[in-house]
């Protein structure tokens, strides 16, 4: 059992107490402004040139930054970053020119970024601008994904598993159950699901994934019982949630990833296999100690559709309902 922060206390209750519709997540606090930031803007702003290959998506992404720039800048008093004020102002919030003296870049330059202009972004310079607008961690992480650039230090905290979420995975033992994204990251689990599944704890972060385990790991692509088809299965979900996050730099990287470290990934990716994700359905599993399992997996989503979700696993006929209890004694 474990979450990708804190474990937590293994207990045992029926599925009907366990499964109780909490799932708050806690709101992360804002990170503290630097006193001076160490990112330089270009000499002068770089627009690049009007392109046929410019999509609506790219320009649509522009606006978007353009606009939620605007709403952080508009929401910080003078007071809040160490300014002094000077009287009434004319619109609520910074003006442009002292975000671009807070993080150290040039007036003209922000203003172009601000406007949704074309200019080229680098991650060094929008770490400046996100500690000069007092964001937090997920709005730092909404301001990489629409400039298009990577994060040089995402972050790994997971608001959506939160202790009432983990609580209820651990509820549900001798069941297996486990939190998943849209990207198959594995985001919590409860010690059912490691013993029928092998260890996570050991692991990064970042080899946390479902897929990424399925086509680079032997001995987690064993306890399948049919690893083919649960590879094709989510190789082609994978390729319908990237429909919705064009562009999104750990989307991104994840398929990256994927493709340099594995031939069979990169021949399945080719094949364009599309298939929508669904609330439920057989799988089957093969332990190395209490042989073959026939389990039936529930969905119940945490969020949007497309979000987190807890998947919990059920016995389908009364052989793995035997070989799933003596999986679970100590």
């Amino acid at each position: 059992m474990s979450t990708v922060n804190t474990p937590a206390d293994t207990a045992s209750r029926p599925l009907s107490d366990a499964l109780a519709p909490h799932a708050d997540a806690l709101a992360p606090s804002a990170d503290a402004l630097a006193p001076s930031a160490d990112a330089l803007a270009p000499s002068a702003p770089i627009e690049r040139p009007a392109s046929p290959a410019h999509t609506a998506s790219p320009e649509l992404r522009r606006q978007e930054l353009a606009a939620f720039l605007r709403s952080r800048r508009e929401r910080i008093t003078p007071e809040q970053v160490g300014l002094p004020s000077t009287g009434r102002r004319r619109t609520p919030g910074l003006r442009r020119e002292e975000v671009a003296q807070l993080a150290s870049v040039g007036v003209t330059w922000y203003t172009w970024l601000e406007q949704g202009r074309d200019i080229q972004v680098s991650g060094q310079v929008l770490a400046a601008v996100s500690r000069a607008l007092l964001l937090d961690p997920n709005e730092r992480a909404h301001l990489y994904t629409l400039a298009g650039a990577a994060d040089p230090v995402p972050s790994k905290d997971c608001p959506i598993v939160t202790p009432v979420v983990q609580r209820v995975l651990d509820q549900l033992a001798p069941l297996p159950a486990c939190v998943l994204n849209a990207r198959y990251d594995v985001l919590a689990y409860n010690d059912m699901y490691v013993k029928l599944l092998g260890e996570l704890d050991d692991l990064p972060f970042e080899q946390r994934n479902l897929i990424w385990l399925l086509f680079t790991d032997p001995g987690y692509r064993a306890r399948y019982l049919d690893p083919e088809a649960a590879s094709r299965t989510v190789v082609a979900r994978l390729r319908t949630g990237l429909a919705e996050h064009v562009g999104d730099p750990a989307w991104k990287a994840l398929l990256n990833r994927l493709r340099q470290a594995s031939p069979e990934f990169e021949e399945a990716w080719a094949r364009y296999d599309v298939a929508a994700q669904v609330a439920g359905g057989i799988k089957g599993f093969v332990h190395p100690v209490v042989g073959s399992l026939r389990m039936n997996y529930t969905s119940m989503w945490l969020g949007p559709r497309q979000g987190a979700r807890v998947t919990v696993y059920t016995p389908s006929d009364e052989d793995s309902e035997a070989r799933l209890q003596q999986l679970a004694r100590p």
